[in-house]
């Protein structure tokens, strides 16, 4: 991926008239890719409908919070914002589909922010976090912030309030929340 610290993973799927199977997650594959273990403390599921538009979210640094993301049912827009001031590829996003054919899955390294948008009627998203969840240490950045310039599949998005109210990057690194590339310890991998 065109963001530093991020990562597109796509199995291989095995399938006959049984069905179908594949290794979703794969520490040892993962780790030759990023270049050290992901050490999975917690792990997510969420459901939306469609036209949810989630994030961006990003945990403090440290510890931060790396994630490994996959659609197990429906299809989402995955997101990967780079948000790390002083990294090469600050400002900068990649999207990826995820959905329940390709079975595709993202990794993004601590410091990195992270959304979807759900293009199915329903959707759900299952996530390995390196981390557990630290109210008051998660943070978010408006999705439709016109200086990143995301550009989402959906005309009128479902938002949190929370992620409504969310600042603009420009607001989120005057007010000192984003993380600084030099503190994320994906940068060296």
């Amino acid at each position: 991926m065109a963001v530093e610290g991020a990562f597109e993973v796509t199995p291989v799927q095995h399938s006959d008239a049984r069905g179908m199977f594949l290794e979703w997650y794969r520490s040892d594959a993962l780790t030759a890719a990023i270049g050290h273990p992901l050490e999975v403390a917690q792990a997510n599921l969420s459901t939306s409908a469609r036209d949810v538009l989630r994030g961006i979210h990003f945990a403090d640094v440290p510890p931060g919070q790396a994630k490994y993301v996959t659609c197990v049912a429906g299809a989402v827009l995955d997101v990967v914002v780079d948000i790390r001031v002083g990294s090469p590829t600050f400002g900068r996003w990649e999207s990826v589909r995820l959905d329940d054919e390709e079975r595709r899955a993202v990794y993004l390294g601590e410091g990195l922010g992270h959304g979807f948008c759900a293009l199915s009627e329903q959707a759900t998203v299952a996530y390995l976090c390196s981390t557990t969840y630290r109210p008051g240490h998660e943070h978010g950045i408006h999705p439709l912030d016109a200086e990143l310039g995301i550009t989402w599949p959906v005309a009128a998005p479902l938002l949190s309030a929370k992620d409504a109210a969310a600042p603009s990057l420009a607001e989120a690194r005057a007010a000192g929340r984003l993380p600084r590339y030099e503190d994320c310890p994906d940068r060296a991998a």
